[in-house]
């Protein structure tokens, strides 16, 4: 009989092996949306929490390309913060500009976040969900990762894939002694 090896077993290891906190950045991109009204906001920081994770920041900016590349960079450096989440302007509108700043910044993609997030929309949402251009990779060795603005797209986005797997994530870049890198052109 041949060997078969058990990949769910090691699976879990592997994520048994991460961090058992992590600290977040929530950035909320909208041109309307305050404090009081920021929805996906409250439900990414009241999700991470109840996962037993913390958020760190919490803060909304209009979806302007300098104002969004400013945040991602202030918190990337920020020591107490591990993992990275916006949501808004992932859309396909000539203000969704979040896409195209977060496919500079990332150095590391990960391809299989969006493909996962668009192929579980489109169980809940039929074929809207091809015009979501959610995203994730690693950036300044963080994981960074971008979701449509809705809170049902957050509770999707962190319930389904992040959460599940973001003490993994950040303990394989942890392990692999992951450091940030310009990588040339």
């Amino acid at each position: 009989m041949p060997h078969s090896h058990d990949h769910s077993a090691t699976h879990e290891a592997h994520r048994h092996a991460g961090p058992r906190t992590v600290s977040f950045a929530v950035l909320t991109i909208s041109d309307t949306r305050t404090p009081e009204t920021d929805e996906s906001g409250k439900t990414a920081r009241g999700l991470i929490e109840k996962a037993g994770y913390t958020v760190a920041r919490l803060d909304i900016v209009p979806d302007e390309a300098k104002r969004i590349g400013a945040w991602l960079l202030q918190a990337a450096k920020d020591r107490h913060v591990e993992a990275i989440l916006t949501n808004g302007g992932t859309g396909i509108s000539a203000r969704d500009t979040t896409y195209e700043v977060i496919e500079k910044k990332i150095e590391r993609p990960l391809p299989g976040f969006g493909e996962l997030f668009r192929a579980l929309s489109h169980g809940e949402i039929g074929s809207a969900a091809m015009l979501s251009r959610a995203a994730a990779g690693i950036f300044k060795g963080k994981p960074l990762f971008a979701v449509p603005g809705s809170p049902a797209a957050v509770t999707l986005a962190l319930e389904r894939l992040i959460l599940p797997e973001i003490s993994h994530l950040i303990g394989e870049l942890r392990k692999h002694g992951h450091e940030h890198k310009k990588h040339k052109a």
